[in-house]
């Protein structure tokens, strides 16, 4: 969910940047694959492993991006940009899955359906090293709500090879949002033996990241990055959430043409 989004946005900015500082070429193609362990859902004390293949495919303001989807960026001398994206949400499962969230302690709850959706972000690269930005995911289809984060980047080491970023974002949703994905209605409550429990809309999280990526060669890459999300009492209280401080760790390797 959130806090792999999050994640793997980071990875892709850092590594594109890299590679586009060692090629001046304003059209590119990378791939890789990502290798992680994370929780099997926000809100679970259980995890999982996870291989993905990562595909960035640029040709000057247009992108797609395996993680994000299709979009463009829009960018200004002063450090202002703009980037709107049209993605695919997976939802989540109630039975354990290996291609998307779930677990088997969601069974009776029913499966959230995926859902495309439209991100828009507005940012400021205020120097080199600092980034602020704000961000709106909104669905398109089979509506899971609104969520929003507000995010701070700070790059305390980039050379030519290496680039060391650490993030951190406040995490909002609606109430269609937040009751999708940590609420338990009547009905669940029946199937599941859970508490019922309506969650609020407003804040529900915060996402610290950090985030290494090196250059072996202007093609050849490598990443770690490191996730910790801590989710506030709004969702910490809902009975499907048995754990609220989560942690991720993800290794890949990419290569750009």
């Amino acid at each position: 969910m959130i806090s792999r989004k999050l994640k793997l946005y980071m990875v892709c900015f850092t590594l594109t940047a890299a590679a586009s500082e060692a090629s001046a070429s304003p059209s590119s193609l990378t791939v890789g694959v990502v290798g992680q362990s994370l929780p099997r859902y926000s809100g679970s004390d259980q995890r999982r492993w996870q291989v993905v293949p990562l595909v960035q495919v640029r040709d000057g303001a247009l992108f797609f991006d395996s993680q994000k989807g299709l979009g463009y960026d829009l960018q200004s001398d002063s450090g202002f940009y703009l980037e709107h994206t049209l993605g695919y949400n997976l939802g989540r499962s109630e039975q354990n899955s290996n291609w998307r969230d779930g677990s088997d302690k969601l069974k009776g709850m029913g499966n959230i359906n995926a859902s495309v959706n439209t991100a828009i972000a507005v940012g400021w690269t205020i120097t080199p090293w600092l980034t602020l930005e704000s961000k709106a995911t909104l669905p398109l289809s089979d509506s899971q709500g609104a969520n929003y984060q507000t995010s701070a980047t700070l790059i305390p080491l980039q050379t030519n090879t290496d680039t060391v970023a650490l993030s951190t974002a406040a995490l909002f949703g609606d109430s269609r949002y937040m009751n999708t994905f940590y609420g338990v209605s009547a009905r669940q409550s029946r199937r599941t033996g859970y508490t019922q429990y309506h969650a609020p809309g407003g804040f529900y999280g915060t996402d610290i990241s950090l985030t290494w990526s090196h250059q072996f060669t202007s093609s050849w890459g490598a990443l770690v990055s490191a996730d910790y999300i801590w989710l506030d009492k709004h969702t910490e209280d809902s009975p499907i959430v048995f754990r609220h401080n989560e942690a991720s760790a993800l290794l890949g390797v990419l290569y750009t043409f």
